[in-house]
C-alpha cells in the first residue's frame, strides 16, 4: 500500500511539473531543457496533452502536426544530451498561424476558398524555426484571409479570449494568441498587415511585435497586402519575442542585457490615437505612463497631422491591393465567404489604378514628415486598441456595432503599419489593455530593449476588463 501511495504521489508530482511548464516562458522552458531538467518530448506530450484535452481546441488550432512534433522532438533530445542544441529554444514547442505554408499538412487562411491547400514546402520562417530547433505543434485559425482585427470567423471558427468567453480574441492571428494565452504553445507565430499581431496580442495579455515590413521573409505566407504585410511573435515575455525575432529571420538575437528607461525621452501621441479610447483601454494606458514617468521617462505629447491624412487614405491602399490579390479566387464562390469580409475585399474595386498610385506617392511623403518627427524619441507611445475584445454574438446580429467595432480596433495599430514603423505592445496590468511603442522603420533591436525594460513596471493584472 505504501508503495502505491508512494507511485500515486510521485506521478501527481510529475503531472503538476509539466502542468507548470504550460505556463512558463519560451526561453524559461529553454533554460530547463538546457540544464537537463525538462525533457523535449515530455514537454512537446505535455503541450500535445493540454491541447488534446482544452474544450476549446477545435476552434484554437485549425491542425495539430502531432507526428512532426515528436519527430523533431525527440531529435532536440538527442541534441540536448549530446551537449549540441541549436538554439536557446531548441527543443521547445509552438503554434504557426494558418498561413504560413507547412509542407504536406493543409495551410487554408481561415477561408473554405483554400480548403484543402497543400503545400509541398515550408514557409521561409517555419525554416529557419525548424533548422533552430523549433517544434511545430500545429497551425491556429485565423480571421479570413487574414481581413479583420477582431478575429471573428464564423466560416472556419472563432478562438476565445482568455479574459472574456463571449468576446472575440482579436485577429487575424485569433488562434496563434490564443493557444499561447491557454497554455496550449509556448510562443505563437502571426502576421501583422494592419495590426493583426498587436490586437489579438493586446487582448490577451501577451507580448506582441510587429516588425518592418520587409525584415523578416514572407515566403510561403498567404499573403493580404504585399506591401505591408509582415510576420511576427506573440510571446508571453519581451524576451521570448527577441529570441524568436533572431530566430525567424535567421540572424543573431537582440541583445537585452543592461536593458534601461535611464535617460530616454518618449512622445505620447495625441492625434487621432487618443480619440474615442474607451474606459478600460484608457485606465491602462495611463497606469502604464504613470508607471514610466516614476520609472524617469521623460514624457512628451505629440501630435502629428499625417497621421491623419494617412489614415484618410488607407482604404485604397489596403482595400484595393487586397482585392487585387484576391479577386479571381473570390469571385469564382463568393458564397464561401462571410458576408462583410467578402463586402470589405469588394470595396477595392472601387479604386482606380491610379487612385491607388497617389496614395502611395501621399504616403510616401507622409512617412518622411513622420520619420524625421520621431527621430528624436526613443519611443512613441499609444494605447494599442481604443476598444476592449467585442462581444461575438452582438457582432453576429448587430451590423452597426460590427462596422464600429472593426473600424476602431484597427485605428491605433494601422498607424504603425502605414508610417513603416517598428511596433510592440506591452500588457499593462489592465486585463485585455496593451501599451503599444512604435519606433522607425528597423529599430526593432531599440524597441525590445525598452520594452524589456518597462515590462517589469507593469506587474500583475489587477480589475477587470
Amino acid at each position: 500500500m505504501r508503495d502505491c501511495a508512494a507511485t500515486v504521489a510521485s506521478e501527481e508530482k510529475v503531472e503538476s511539473r509539466m502542468l507548470d511548464w504550460l505556463e512558463k516562458s519560451a526561453a524559461d522552458l529553454g533554460r530547463g531543457i538546457e540544464s537537463g531538467a525538462i525533457d523535449p518530448v515530455a514537454l512537446t506530450q505535455a503541450f500535445l496533452g493540454a491541447i488534446e484535452g482544452h474544450d476549446a481546441r477545435d476552434r484554437i488550432y485549425a491542425r495539430v502536426t502531432s507526428k512532426r512534433a515528436l519527430a523533431e522532438a525527440e531529435a532536440a533530445a538527442e541534441r540536448a544530451r549530446a551537449g549540441q542544441r541549436l538554439s536557446p529554444l531548441d527543443g521547445v514547442p509552438i503554434s504557426w498561424k494558418d498561413l504560413f505554408d507547412t509542407a504536406g499538412v493543409a495551410t487554408e487562411a481561415g477561408s473554405a476558398l483554400l480548403k484543402n491547400r497543400m503545400p509541398t514546402r515550408d514557409a521561409e520562417v517555419l525554416r529557419n524555426a525548424t533548422a533552430a530547433g523549433l517544434i511545430c505543434l500545429g497551425k491556429t485559425h485565423m480571421s479570413e484571409l487574414a481581413f479583420s482585427g477582431i478575429g471573428l470567423n464564423p466560416m472556419t471558427a472563432t478562438p476565445p479570449c482568455v479574459n472574456d468567453p463571449g468576446a472575440v480574441p482579436g485577429g487575424s492571428s485569433s488562434g496563434a494568441a490564443a493557444s499561447v494565452a491557454f497554455g496550449l504553445a509556448a510562443a505563437g507565430i502571426g502576421s501583422d498587415t494592419g495590426g493583426s499581431v498587436r490586437i489579438p496580442a493586446a487582448w490577451n495579455d501577451l507580448v506582441g511585435l510587429k516588425t518592418t515590413a520587409g525584415r523578416v521573409s514572407c515566403e510561403g505566407t498567404v499573403p493580404l497586402c504585399r506591401k505591408f504585410d509582415t510576420v511576427g511573435p506573440l510571446t508571453r515575455t519581451v524576451e521570448d519575442a527577441a529570441l524568436l525575432l533572431g530566430i525567424l529571420e535567421g540572424k543573431p538575437v537582440p541583445d537585452l542585457r543592461g536593458a534601461s528607461l535611464k535617460g530616454t525621452r518618449m512622445a505620447v501621441l495625441e492625434t487621432v490615437a487618443l480619440d474615442q479610447v474607451r474606459e478600460a483601454p484608457l485606465a491602462g494606458f495611463e497606469r502604464a505612463l504613470h508607471r514610466l514617468r516614476e520609472a524617469g521617462v521623460e514624457l512628451e505629447f505629440l501630435k502629428a497631422e499625417e497621421v491623419t491624412e494617412a489614415l484618410a487614405i488607407s482604404g485604397p491602399l489596403y482595400t484595393a491591393e487586397a482585392y487585387g490579390e484576391w479577386q479571381a479566387i473570390i469571385e469564382t464562390a463568393p458564397d464561401k465567404m462571410f458576408e462583410p469580409i467578402l463586402e470589405r475585399f469588394r470595396a477595392g474595386a472601387s479604386f482606380s489604378g491610379p487612385d491607388y498610385v497617389a496614395a502611395w506617392h501621399k504616403l510616401d511623403g507622409y512617412r518622411a514628415t513622420w520619420n524625421a518627427r520621431i527621430a528624436g524619441y526613443d519611443a512613441v507611445l499609444l494605447p494599442t486598441a481604443p476598444i476592449l475584445p467585442p462581444n461575438i454574438e452582438r457582432l453576429m446580429h448587430d451590423q452597426d456595432y460590427y462596422v464600429t467595432e472593426n473600424l476602431l480596433a484597427l485605428r491605433n495599430t494601422r498607424i504603425g503599419n502605414l508610417m513603416g514603423s517598428a511596433a510592440i505592445t506591452l500588457p499593462t496590468g489592465v486585463p485585455s489593455c496593451g501599451l503599444m511603442m512604435l519606433g522607425l522603420g528597423g529599430s526593432e533591436e531599440r524597441l525590445l530593449r525598452l520594452a524589456a525594460a518597462a515590462e517589469p513596471l507593469f506587474g500583475p493584472l489587477f480589475g477587470t476588463p
